[in-house]
C-alpha cells in the first residue's frame, strides 16, 4: 500500500511549511468547537436558558460550518487558499467578538453563522493544502491537519476554563477571539497551493487516475455511501463534544477530582484536556495506517472501537476514572474520521476539484449537527443518557459494517474502471 513517489521541483522544507500553516490554522479554528462546552453551563447558569436552546447556537454553527463548503470551495478552486484563509480569519474572530457582547440568543446565533462560515472556509482550505502537496502521504497529511483541529484546544482548554471561572465568559471570548483571529490571518499571508511540479506525484492502486468533476462525482452511488457512512460515525461525536460538560454534570463526575499522584483535576476539565491530546494523535495515527492497510479497513477498526467506547460510557461513566478513560477512547477512534475521508475523497476523485466535492461530503457533519438538540430533549424526557448513547453507539457500528462490507467493494470496482479508462483517455488526448 505504500506509494511510488515522482520527482518535486520545490525545496524539500516547502511542502512541511505549507502543512505547517495548514496545521496552525486548524489548531486555531479549533476552540470554536470543542472549547464550546465549557461555556454552555456558564451561559445557562448566568441566563437561565435551557440547554436544548443554548445548543441550538451549536448546531446553527455546525450547519453552516459544514453546509456552505460546497460554496467555499468553489471560491477555493477558484481563487486559492490565501483568500479563503484570509476572510475565514476575520469571520472566525469576529465570531467569539459578538459572543463577548450577547446578551439575547438571537446574539450568540448571529455569532454562531458568522463562526460557521468562517471556520469551514479554513477547515476546507487547510485540508485541500494537505492532500494537494502531499499525495504520496495523503493519509498521513490529512490526518496531521485533522489533528490540529482534533488536538489543538488541548493547550488552550484549560487557561478558557481557569478565565471562565476568574473574569466569566464574556472576557474570555473577546481576549482568545482576538487570538484566534490574528493567527489565522497571518498563516493566510503565506499558505498556498502548490505550483505545477512542485508537489511530487503518487502511483498507488487505490488512487484514480484522473480527476472526476463534482457532478460526476454526485451521480456516483458511492458517493452517498460516504456521506451515509460520514453522517452516521459524526453524529456521536458531536453529540459528545457538545454534550460533554453536560453529560458529566448529570453523570455526577463534573466536579469530582481525579489524582495521578504528582497532580489532581476535576474530571470534566481533565478529560477534556486528554481527549484533546487522543483526538489530535489518532488523526495522523489512523490516516498513517491507512496508508499502510488500507482505508477502509482502518475505518472498520476505528468505529468498532468507538461505538465500544460509547456503550461503555454509558454503562460505567458514573466513576470518575471510567469516564475519563472512556471518554479517551471515543475520542481517539473519532478523530480519524476526517482524516480518512479527506484523504479517500482525494485518492477516488482527484485533487483538482476536491474543494467542491469534499464540501459537499463535509455536508454531513451538519446532518450530523441537526440531532445534537434532540440528544437533550430525549435525554429530559426518558431521564437518563443511556438511550442516547446506545443509539450513537449502534450507528458507529453500522457504520463499520457499511466500511468493510460496502465501501470496499465498491471503491475496489471504481478503481478498476477507472485503470481501465485512464489508457484509453491517454490516447484520446494525444489524438485531439
Amino acid at each position: 500500500m505504500i506509494a511510488k513517489t515522482g520527482t518535486s521541483t520545490a525545496a524539500p522544507h516547502t511542502r512541511w511549511v505549507q502543512l505547517g500553516l495548514a496545521i496552525a490554522c486548524m489548531v486555531a479554528i479549533a476552540n470554536l468547537q470543542y472549547a464550546w462546552t465549557l461555556f454552555v453551563p456558564e451561559i445557562q447558569t448566568a441566563t437561565g436558558w435551557n440547554r436544548a436552546a443554548i445548543q441550538t447556537t451549536f448546531t446553527i454553527f455546525v450547519v453552516l460550518q459544514t453546509w456552505l463548503t460546497p460554496i467555499e470551495g468553489i471560491f477555493l478552486d477558484k481563487f486559492g487558499p490565501r483568500v479563503l484563509v484570509l476572510a475565514g480569519g476575520v469571520l472566525t474572530g469576529a465570531c467569539w467578538l459578538i459572543y463577548s457582547q450577547a446578551t439575547t440568543l438571537t446574539h450568540f446565533s448571529i455569532g454562531a453563522a458568522v463562526g460557521g462560515i468562517g471556520v469551514g472556509a479554513v477547515y476546507v482550505t487547510a485540508a485541500n493544502v494537505a492532500v494537494r502537496w502531499f499525495a504520496d502521504r495523503r493519509g498521513l497529511a490529512a490526518g496531521l491537519v485533522g489533528a490540529g483541529f482534533g488536538a489543538g484546544s488541548a493547550l488552550t482548554l484549560i487557561p478558557i476554563n481557569n478565565m471562565i471561572k476568574a473574569e466569566g465568559y464574556h472576557a474570555t471570548f473577546l481576549l482568545f477571539g482576538l487570538i484566534i483571529g490574528g493567527v489565522i490571518l497571518l498563516a493566510g499571508c503565506i499558505i498556498r497551493q502548490p505550483r505545477e511540479g512542485e508537489a511530487p506525484k503518487a502511483v498507488r492502486p487505490m488512487q484514480s487516475k484522473r480527476d472526476y468533476s463534482l457532478g460526476e462525482a454526485l451521480r456516483m452511488p458511492l458517493f452517498y455511501v460516504m456521506f451515509a457512512i460520514v453522517t452516521l460515525v459524526i453524529t456521536g461525536g458531536l453529540m459528545a463534544v457538545a454534550q460533554l460538560g453536560v453529560i458529566a454534570k448529570d453523570l455526577g463526575v463534573k466536579d469530582a477530582p481525579i489524582d495521578v499522584g504528582f497532580f489532581a483535576m476535576a474530571a470534566l476539565p481533565f478529560a477534556l484536556m486528554i481527549d484533546r491530546i487522543v483526538n489530535g494523535f489518532s488523526r495522523p495515527f489512523f490516516g498513517w495506517v491507512s496508508d499502510h492497510i488500507g482505508r477502509e479497513n482502518t475505518m472498520f477498526i476505528a468505529f468498532g472501537l468507538e461505538g465500544i467506547g460509547i456503550v461503555s460510557l454509558g454503562l460505567f461513566g458514573a466513576n470518575p476514572w471510567a469516564f475519563l478513560l472512556m471518554t479517551g477512547v471515543v475520542f481517539f477512534a473519532w478523530g480519524e474520521i476526517y482524516s480518512l475521508f479527506s484523504a479517500v475523497t482525494a485518492d477516488t476523485f482527484g485533487t483538482k476539484n476536491y474543494g467542491k466535492i469534499y464540501g459537499v461530503l463535509y455536508c454531513s457533519k451538519g446532518v450530523g449537527a441537526l440531532l445534537v438538540p434532540f440528544a437533550n430533549i430525549i435525554m429530559e424526557a426518558t431521564g437518563s443518557w443511556s438511550g442516547v448513547l446506545h443509539a450513537t453507539a449502534a450507528m458507529n457500528f453500522l457504520a463499520a459494517i457499511l466500511a468493510m462490507f460496502v465501501l470496499k467493494p465498491m471503491l475496489a470496482r471504481h478503481h478498476a474502471l477507472d485503470r481501465a479508462q485512464a489508457p484509453q483517455a491517454t490516447l484520446a488526448t494525444a489524438g485531439s
